[in-house]
């Protein structure tokens, strides 16, 4: 397809609607919380529940959000070894500062997603489907993308150790912005933009994929 000048074209993300007085709630599964504030630690399970307007804060083992839907949620500053957001909804999610071990979004629907100043080890993106994704000023040491479904989506100021995007399929992704030592597949980046001063540091890369030998 051919790129416009417009191209790569940037997220559409919009802040999650949040109400300013939110009422303290019980996490729970299959819960219903609209315009709630949840306050997590230890094991949290909100498999399947509706989280609608919501805070998150957690100093947490694990939050189990596995097939839930989130409309219009911050999590902030929050401390999570296992965040699990397999096959869940969501438009417009927010989250802001804090740690997370692994951050599981396989073969989630994606609208409207913000990461900003957070550490993640592991980000498993694997199968999902991401429109208007927006990173900015984090340390991702890995970045897990096979299958994925990848539109308007921007890397500023991030880094990562590894990047894998087998069978990845991109359109508009900016990755310009994205320190990576490495990415696992080049045949998968297609769609993708990077400067200039990248493309010298995958060169070898691209070399190997294509079967090419570099010598002196």
């Amino acid at each position: 397809m051919a790129r416009t000048s417009e191209s790569p074209a940037p997220p559409r993300v919009s802040a999650p609607d949040v109400p300013p007085v939110l009422e303290l709630a019980t996490p729970r599964r299959s819960a219903d919380l609209i315009a709630s504030r949840l306050e997590l630690s230890g094991a949290v399970d909100l498999a399947y529940a509706m989280l609608e307007q919501c805070r998150v804060s957690a100093e947490a083992d694990t939050v189990d959000l596995t097939s839930a839907t989130l409309l219009d949620v911050e999590i902030v500053d929050a401390r999570i070894a296992s965040l699990r957001m397999r096959d869940t909804n969501v438009r417009r999610l927010r989250i802001s500062g804090g740690r997370i071990g692994t951050l599981d979004l396989s073969e989630a629907r994606i609208s409207e997603l913000e990461l900003n100043d957070v550490r993640v080890e592991y980000l498993n993106l694997g199968g999902a489907k991401v429109s208007d994704l927006e990173v900015s000023g984090c340390a991702i040491r890995t970045i897990d993308m096979p299958l994925s479904t990848l539109t308007r989506v921007r890397f500023t100021a991030t880094s990562s150790d590894e990047v894998d995007p087998r069978g990845m399929r991109a359109k508009d992704v900016d990755l310009r912005g994205l320190d990576a030592s490495a990415y696992l597949d080049a045949n998968s980046l297609r769609g993708a933009t990077f400067t200039p001063f990248q493309m010298q540091q995958l060169a070898p890369m691209f070399a190997v994929s294509l079967g090419i030998q570099i010598k002196d």
